[in-house]
């Protein structure tokens, strides 16, 4: 079914739905590029790990209790020791995926390499800490870096400086395609708001090999789609994370021409 929204559709920023969607846009966007490469490329699915804490508090009903003394103890009630409060910190293991295009000519070389920013990757945290590692890794090599991020909360984390972008304030989502030395220097930056399509970017390769086409816009309805998130999404609860000014009051006449009452987006519990 077709998406309510003319580009990103911001209910799917929700943390809990986020990890699904970053999955599927992967593939989508991999399997749109595949037959447009030379056939001397490939594009394929990595993967990085790595590990998260997820604590977890016990909170006890009651922090002191008293008890009656033993017969042939003093009178004075005896207190015990307070409660602690319990915290459980089990390992989670991430496993988060990204595409590299490699050259078959080449024995495989890394030419280019695809990232969907995920959430974990715009707070403090392993999930930052490992992907500013592989980004950094790649700005060292001589492969092309392509990071596309869909989400409006969280700390910038794409290699071109925040400062060049501007207040965020004037756009929600952001396409950067970093190229590979002598022009490592320059990016090529693609700044949506809500109300627009998501871009048609221009994917290099290497050498004299032409770049290919990659539609972003594409990309998320086939995932919006292939997800059933028109019947899955509550267009009537409130937006996470939470719209705000010209973007809220857009989205509420949007939705509410498209479901035919008022929406939650403007942060409401």
């Amino acid at each position: 079914m077709a998406m309510v929204f003319p580009g990103m559709d911001p209910y799917l920023e929700d943390p809990r739905l986020w990890p699904g969607v970053h999955n599927a846009m992967i593939v989508y966007v991999r399997d749109q590029l595949q037959p447009h490469l030379p056939a001397h490329y490939v594009a394929a699915l990595e993967e990085r790990v790595f590990v998260e804490e997820t604590g977890r508090q016990y909170v006890p009903d009651v922090q002191i209790r008293r008890r009656e003394p033993p017969r042939g103890e003093a009178a004075a009630a005896v207190a015990e020791v307070d409660e602690p409060l319990v915290i459980e910190a089990p390992e989670l293991e991430v496993h988060e995926s990204y595409i590299e295009i490699r050259d078959l000519r080449s024995n495989q070389r890394v030419v280019t390499v695809i990232e969907v920013v995920s959430a974990s990757n715009k707070r403090p945290g392993p999930g930052r800490d490992s992907y500013l590692v592989k980004q950094a890794e790649v700005l060292r090599s001589t492969a092309h870096l392509v990071e596309i991020d869909l989400l409006r909360g969280g700390q910038h984390v794409l290699s071109v400086p925040e400062r060049l972008l501007g207040a965020r304030s004037g756009y929600d989502y952001v396409v950067c395609v970093n190229p590979a030395p002598p022009e490592r220097g320059k990016y090529a930056i693609y700044l949506r708001v809500l109300a627009q399509r998501l871009p048609r970017i221009a994917v290099p390769l290497t050498g004299d090999d032409p770049a290919v086409p990659l539609d972003v816009q594409a990309a998320v309805e086939q995932v919006y789609e292939a997800g059933r998130y028109r019947e899955v999404l509550d267009y009537r609860s409130r937006c996470i994370p939470p719209l705000e000014g010209e973007s809220r009051l857009w989205t509420e006449t949007l939705l509410a021409e498209a479901l035919g009452g008022p929406s939650g987006s403007s942060g409401r519990a």
